[in-house]
């Protein structure tokens, strides 16, 4: 029997007065703008992440997980519905200052609401970027609590929201790792004695790059790697925290990227960037860690995605999965607890746009449609970034990334549609095997043109003005200056 959203949660509810037992805590921290090669744990030399590193080694680490598209929202909405950005229709950014007021609309069912019925309180702190005007905000979307800024933080304005009022306007952006995490620690405090779901979207290492003053070094092009030690003692916070409550073997807690990263930051030597369907683009770290249920040192080769964190919960938690539509994430407790599990998947998924584009399966990735350029900006040495910092909210407003600082390859075969690359051997997706393996081609293709089908044709967005404006801060009215 099909249900909507009201009839499931209600059922929901009903279950769980008739169940019993706790499920276990849940944190999940993302990062925004990640690179796959930021972390010393997945071979960055530059960067000091101790805390991670820890993490990984006492838990486990997954070397082929991906987002379902190279942008911030729709990766967001994929880890709070586990569809792709096709079926809960995010596929694009909203934007303050572009005049694009879309969300994540309420037909959706969020992580948040599905842990409801079995006493799970949650809060969301950090980077929503699931719709900004009242109607989306993180409260009408299951989150009993909401702090943050609720978009990227070079859109203005930039203004951390409380719940439904504006809390801070300017924003010291210096201080945002540092306010996210007394938010964090607070609310674990708070909820030691009941589930939680604690959702950490952090803003770093998203542009404009800022670090408090105890974590700024001052050294010249090392504020990425500050960012990142901040990033990685606030991981550290929250670890501690929960060890000094006794809430460790209680608690999964999952660290990951929403997408590929910007100027700055590092692929790890995959091809291409954020924005692109590159593995630069779409390929990202993520950790597990949860003593006495998941292994020390797990490394997990097979592919997973961030559409796979919603199912995976809801089944630890004893929470009914929704049956009324597609949930296109699996459960992959297997592949965190069990050397050698296999993935629950056959094929991934990604698009670029309102498309999909590329099918991954075992070994093998297929470019159906052109993945493009590298996402290198053709920008001089007098280039100024639209978004850049204002100079007021910012520690360091000359020592931003530039477009000369590539994060990812950009060699390798011309891009064109129908590309197919061995990953086990050509992991930066350099050659273009298609003609030798028409096979493998013809079986992927299958697959793709399969979900293709399922893939709605999206209305072009409808910016409220053309280009950006400043945009007035201290309420949600978005007003241009």
């Amino acid at each position: 029997m099909n249900m909507n959203r009201r009839q499931f949660l209600s059922t929901a509810l009903a279950g769980a007065a008739a169940g019993s037992g706790r499920g276990p805590n849940v944190v999940v921290i993302l990062a925004d703008d990640l690179g796959y090669g930021d972390l010393a744990c997945y071979g960055n030399r530059n960067h000091q992440t101790p805390n991670l590193d820890r993490m990984a080694a006492e838990g486990a680490r997954f070397t082929d997980c991906y987002v379902p598209m190279p942008y911030c929202a729709p990766s967001r909405a994929s880890l709070l519905t586990g569809r792709y950005p096709f079926r809960h229709g995010m596929w694009s950014n909203p934007a303050p200052d572009s005049g694009i007021h879309i969300g994540l609309s309420h037909s959706e069912i969020t992580l948040p609401e599905a842990l409801k019925p079995k006493g799970y309180a949650s809060m969301c702190i950090g980077k929503w970027h699931l719709g900004h005007t009242p109607e989306f905000l993180p409260r009408r979307r299951g989150f009993d609590e909401y702090y943050g800024i609720l978009y990227s933080n070079d859109m203005r304005p930039v203004q951390v929201v409380h719940n439904e009022e504006v809390a801070q306007y300017p924003v010291v952006q210096g201080n945002l790792t540092k306010d996210y995490t007394a938010r964090a620690l607070d609310f674990i405090g708070r909820n030691r004695r009941n589930p939680f779901l604690l959702y950490l979207p952090h803003a770093m290492p998203h542009k404009p790059l800022a670090a408090s003053e105890e974590f700024y070094s001052g050294q010249p092009g090392r504020l990425y790697a500050d960012v990142i030690r901040e990033l990685d003692w606030s991981v550290g916070e929250v670890l501690k925290r929960l060890s000094a409550l006794e809430l460790e073997r209680d608690t999964l807690v999952v660290f990951l990227s929403d997408n590929g990263p910007w100027y700055g930051g590092g692929t790890g030597g995959f091809r291409g960037m954020k924005s692109r369907p590159w593995e630069g683009g779409i390929r990202i770290p993520m950790i597990a860690r949860w003593p006495g249920r998941i292994p020390p040192g797990l490394v997990s080769k097979e592919i997973c995605g961030i559409i796979d964190l919603f199912p995976t919960v809801c089944n630890l938690a004893g929470a009914p999965i929704p049956s009324d539509r597609t949930i296109d994430g699996r459960d992959i407790l297997p592949l965190m607890t069990r050397p050698g599990a296999a993935s629950p998947h056959e094929a991934l998924f990604a698009m670029s746009g309102p498309r999909l584009h590329v099918v991954r399966s075992g070994r093998w990735k297929l470019h159906v449609r052109t993945p493009g350029a590298s996402g290198a900006l053709q920008a001089g040495p007098d280039w100024v970034d639209p978004r850049g910092p204002d100079g007021l909210t910012i520690v360091a407003p000359y020592e931003q990334a530039l477009p000369t600082q590539h994060p990812g390859l950009e060699s390798g075969d011309a891009p064109h549609e129908m590309m197919l690359f061995d990953l086990e051997n050509d992991p930066a997706e350099q050659r273009d095997v298609a003609a030798r393996n028409p096979g493998v081609v013809r079986r992927l293709k299958e697959l793709f043109d399969k979900m293709d089908a399922e893939a709605p044709a999206f209305a072009p967005i409808k910016p409220a003005w053309k280009g950006l404006r400043n945009v007035r801060g201290g309420n949600l009215n978005y007003e241009p200056r």
